[in-house]
């Protein structure tokens, strides 16, 4: 046997496993902070409230007063505390604001869907200027056309419920019908053609082909709906009354009955926000494609 085959037939030298080897372990990390350097920071800079709020919902009334950060026990029952304060009327504006969301988001798309659909498929004589107009709504602040609307729902003897705010998104809402609309002029007319060939009529083929299609799309601008009417502010402030409060007006009265225990005021704030959240994690990944697809960022 030559020299050259046993050096070949040499058992290889035993190295020792990846987690055995600290220095190439802490560079890898190292590596990786540097590369998500941005992204890290971000994270903490958007988490940094959320921690605060939680930490200091958990505390008892005397340490926030103290200035501590991290709570010495730890008080769990302030959620519970802020459900029930004032007889439960934050369970009251829960109800109204889930009314309000559910409802508005389901109008909204009964509306803004059809509308979308005819000026991206159909040729008619004035979509183009149909289109500007659904634009320029968009460029209207409503502090413009407020003190009009609100005249306008006084008569209807409607003022002091929600139905302002609902009502309105039965027939459309330009951003929604904006969103929608640049999505469904990507799809090819190959698709309906085929579908019309078929056998099936307009309506038929936008439910049954094109819309399935535009499902991203969809979700992102419910989303979007849903997520304004939660935080809207400045609308519920307007057109309801104490009884049909929702969350956003009724925590700044929240605040400000329990401005010295702060504990269950932000136990009272996370409550509020974590309905969102726990939505926007369940529908990430379809709400981040829609936007993708639909051209907006953030």
């Amino acid at each position: 046997m030559s020299g050259t085959t046993v050096a070949t037939r040499r058992a290889p030298a035993v190295r020792p496993p990846a987690s055995r080897r600290p220095g190439r372990r802490n560079r890898r990390l190292l590596y990786w902070v540097a590369t998500h350097a941005i992204a890290i920071a971000l994270a903490i800079m958007f988490l940094a409230p959320l921690i605060f709020m939680f930490l200091t919902a958990v505390m008892s009334s005397n340490e926030t007063l103290g200035g501590g950060l991290w709570p010495k026990s730890w008080h769990w029952g302030n959620f519970g505390t802020a459900l029930t304060t004032d007889h439960g009327v934050m369970l009251h504006w829960l109800l109204h604001t889930l009314i309000y969301a559910v409802l508005g988001t389901v109008f909204m798309l009964m509306s803004s869907v059809p509308v979308a659909y005819a000026l991206a498929r159909f040729r008619f004589r004035g979509r183009k200027l149909a289109f500007v107009l659904v634009i320029t709504t968009m460029m209207l602040p409503p502090q413009v056309t407020i003190v009009p609307m609100y005249i306008m729902w006084a008569r209807f003897h409607l003022t002091g419920t929600l139905w302002p705010l609902i009502i309105p998104l039965m027939f459309g809402d330009a951003f929604s019908i904006f969103l929608l609309r640049q999505f469904l002029v990507t799809i090819p007319k190959e698709y309906a053609d085929a579908a019309r060939v078929d056998g099936c009529g307009e309506f038929r083929t936008m439910m049954r082909v094109i819309l399935p299609m535009a499902r991203p799309a969809i979700a992102a601008v419910a989303l979007f709906q849903f997520f304004y009417a939660w935080n809207d502010y400045f609308g519920p402030l307007i057109y309801t009354k104490p009884d049909s409060w929702t969350l956003a007006v009724g925590l700044s009265t929240f605040r400000a009955a329990h401005h010295v225990e702060w504990n269950l005021t932000m136990a009272a704030t996370l409550l509020t926000v974590l309905p969102v959240i726990v939505v926007f994690f369940l529908a990430q990944r379809v709400f981040i494609q829609g936007v993708t697809l639909t051209g907006v960022k953030g």
